[in-house]
């Protein structure tokens, strides 16, 4: 995790988690979806979990663009959980920008500030939580695909 401060990594005790600081400096989002991937290959290894080749892309997808945002908006440092609970990652991104992302109507046309949009759609559950200093945006990510899930991207049972 060339750049990002490593704490709590803990596979053989619950809760798994594990956390990086980000400063927003350019390949930090790269070295978040890395954190992301590996923590999963960990928790597939070490835990046995089931774990769909679905939710490591989805898990990567959601902390490249909420670390985006926390890169692009806030200034100062960004932290990222990742917490194995139950049949769910639960992917926590903390920055330092108090104002709560808001999204925005849903416009085809528009380009980019699509983020938030697809995390939401992606997700179990988003919920976002002003700090005494910043936000917390917590996300929940599913590690089993539904079979319904499965069968309408294409992918067999």
């Amino acid at each position: 995790m060339d750049g990002a401060a490593q704490t709590g990594d803990r596979l053989t005790d619950v809760p798994v988690r594990v956390s990086a600081e980000y400063q927003g400096r350019p390949g930090d989002i790269a070295r978040g979806r890395e954190l992301a991937r590996g923590f999963l290959a960990r928790v597939r290894a070490a835990q046995g979990a089931p774990v769909s080749d679905r939710a490591v892309e989805v898990v990567q997808l959601v902390v490249s663009e909420l670390l985006t945002n926390a890169c692009k908006y806030a200034p100062g440092p960004s932290l990222v959980d990742l917490e194995l609970a139950e049949d769910r990652v639960e992917v926590t991104v903390w920055d330092s920008q108090p104002v709560l992302p808001v999204p925005e109507t849903a416009d085809p046309g528009r380009v980019g500030r699509h983020g938030l949009e697809i995390v939401m759609a992606v997700c179990q559950s988003f919920e976002v939580h002003r700090e005494p200093v910043g936000k917390r945006m917590r996300a929940a990510v599913g590690l089993a695909d539904d079979l319904n899930d499965t069968a309408a991207l294409g992918r067999s049972a």
